[in-house]
């Protein structure tokens, strides 16, 4: 389990990362992705992520309280929205079908109850 925890934390750094870069993928939820899976596996890269200069902000404005960013809480619902519509789409099972929509109505209320981060104020 630590070693799936390892290449899932690692895998969703990179992809994190590359939603720096590209407005496609979110970037906080990644992070915040990888930052569990570390915490659960290695405290070495738990730590390293969390105060990374560029990357660790981002996990830690979450952890502080201090909220999401707005730009990432809508890319992190938009993507989630669109992956399960591909989903319900492929899956014809009705029972499926109302089990991704209904995880994504819970994880869209968790996203949209959490405190918005306002950047410079």
């Amino acid at each position: 389990m630590r070693y799936l925890l390892l290449a899932l934390g690692w895998l969703s750094v990179a992809l994190g990362v590359l939603g720096i870069f590209l407005p496609v993928l979110p970037t906080t939820p990644f992070l915040l992705l990888a930052a569990a899976c570390f915490a659960r596996s290695s405290p070495r890269f738990h730590h390293w992520l969390i105060h990374h200069p560029q990357l660790g902000p981002w996990i830690r404005d979450y952890l502080g309280g201090q909220g999401i960013p707005m730009k990432g809480k809508a890319w992190a619902i938009a993507l989630m929205w669109a992956s399960i519509l591909f989903s319900c789409y492929l899956v014809p099972l009705f029972w499926a079908r109302a089990f991704m929509l209904t995880s994504a109505v819970c994880v869209s209320l968790y996203i949209l109850r959490q405190k918005t981060l306002r950047k410079g104020g």
